[in-house]
């Protein structure tokens, strides 16, 4: 990679023409995808990338360059650039770099570089076969996708941060389509993780395939979901869905300095149900959204955002941290070195409570169970959301019921976090890649069986 005198260089030369701070982040990329339809091997994809991107603040504004020539020169010319865009008058710059230790650590036991194509193609097959093989006359289709990717990334700045990270991290997603008549139903399962080829050694490419397909399958039996309002109860295996898009982005400190979170302004305010906790915390093993350091170098920690229905934190970059004078915590995230760094989440969950998951169901009576989260749109400055169910079952006189299918949740995410009447003690994850800004990065979401005790279902049966 690049040696500390010239990042040292590319710095002062950043800071010629003045500014509060700069930054330089390297980037050297390893990835490979493998895509397979119709039974057959339809892509494989692999390749490098590498490039920096530099960076000055000065007051409220963000001056930024990148470029895939990491030669001196060619990093000095990037810097020459942000420097020109900075209006103020340059004045001696002097620092030393010191190597900032990482708080957490992540093991990989199986490098996916290290690992064959082959072994790669392997389990994308199993996983289709073994989707097929569920129903060979109701599965139409099946798609799978793998991929993987080794990250290592340098972050240096004027403050004389100097930080090194390596992110791994593997994916498999099965999506599966059954058929009966007209009726056509979808099933769709992913597992990935900041780890490496082992996780398919934990989570079975044909047992992804079979949750997948069998999906689909019991969806074509299930009855048409009721409409009405009605309580709702999340199972954990649901997944996060709900906390990441309903209300997660209003806890984005960029969102809320614009005033364009509910948020804004009522930190120190209850603005949930006293048995809800939500938190984002980067340093979980082997979680999707996991991280040593964002990509601005700062360490990762888990920041707890509402304590007890209480707004106790947003989730910070270092730009937004200064405008509300205080400390980032390691939420500034990027997609590549072709963006700079924005607050994103990482790991966002509501915490575990203490209700007993099958309690919970037994005392709704009658609802909606919802036991995967399907696609939805989200309105992020007022959380108003429409969800689609993936997989949902009634609940009749505290007993799960017949599946149904059809069904989507209306609400605002703000007022569920108020409404939400039990939290169970068990805690489910998916996982992701989060957009905002035009730049994805990948995420994990998690809950526990939680009780709403009312939403807007929609759907095409006759509600009570």
């Amino acid at each position: 990679m690049l040696d500390k005198d010239t990042l040292k260089e590319v710095i002062a030369a950043a800071l010629a023409h003045g500014g509060d701070f700069a930054d330089v982040y390297v980037e050297y990329k390893k990835v490979t995808g493998i895509g397979c339809e119709d039974g057959k091997i339809e892509r494989i994809h692999s390749g490098i990338e590498s490039g920096a991107g530099i960076r000055v603040l000065s007051g409220d504004h963000t001056s930024y360059a990148y470029t895939n020539d990491l030669s001196r020169e060619g990093l000095l010319e990037a810097a020459r650039i942000v420097s020109h865009a900075v209006a103020g008058q340059g004045g001696d710059v002097s620092f030393e770099l010191r190597r900032v230790e990482s708080p957490v650590s992540f093991t990989v036991l199986q490098r996916p570089d290290q690992v064959s194509t082959e072994d790669k193609v392997k389990a994308v097959k199993a996983a289709d076969e073994a989707a097929r093989a569920v129903d060979k006359e109701k599965i139409k289709q099946v798609m799978v996708g793998y991929g993987d990717v080794v990250q290592h990334v340098i972050v240096a700045n004027s403050d004389g941060d100097y930080v090194e990270d390596e992110r791994v991290r593997t994916r498999l997603m099965v999506q599966a389509v059954a058929t009966e008549g007209s009726v056509i139903q979808t099933g769709f399962e992913a597992v990935g993780g900041h780890g490496g080829f082992e996780l398919l050694e934990r989570n079975n490419p044909r047992e992804v395939g079979v949750a997948a397909a069998r999906r689909a399958v019991q969806m074509l039996a299930a009855k048409p979901a009721p409409a009405g309002k009605m309580p709702v109860v999340l199972a954990g295996e649901a997944g996060g869905t709900m906390v990441h898009e309903a209300c997660g982005h209003g806890l984005e400190a960029d969102l809320v300095q614009k005033g364009l979170s509910v948020y804004a302004g009522k930190k120190g305010q209850q603005v949930a149900a006293e048995c809800v906790t939500v938190v984002d915390d980067a340093t979980l093993p082997e979680r999707y959204g996991s991280y040593s350091f964002d990509d601005e170098g700062v360490p990762s920690r888990k920041v707890v955002l509402i304590e007890n229905g209480i707004l106790k934190d947003f989730m910070y970059d270092r730009l937004t941290a200064k405008r509300d004078g205080v400390e980032p915590n390691g939420h500034g995230r990027r997609e590549s070195y072709q963006h700079k760094p924005i607050p994103r989440m990482g790991n966002t969950y509501i915490a575990p409570g203490k209700d007993d998951p099958q309690q919970i169901i037994r005392e709704t009576g009658n609802g909606l169970l919802v036991k995967k989260m399907g696609g939805g749109q989200v309105n992020t400055t007022t959380g108003d959301f429409v969800f689609d169910v993936a997989e949902g079952y009634l609940i009749e006189n505290g007993e799960v019921g017949p599946m149904v299918r059809g069904a989507t949740l209306t609400g605002n995410g703000p007022e569920v976090l108020r409404i939400i009447e039990a939290v169970g003690g068990d805690l489910g994850f998916t996982i992701g890649t989060c957009g905002k800004d035009g730049q994805g990065v990948p995420v994990s979401d998690a809950q526990p069986t939680i009780r709403i005790k009312e939403l807007v279902v929609g759907g095409t049966g006759h509600g009570e």
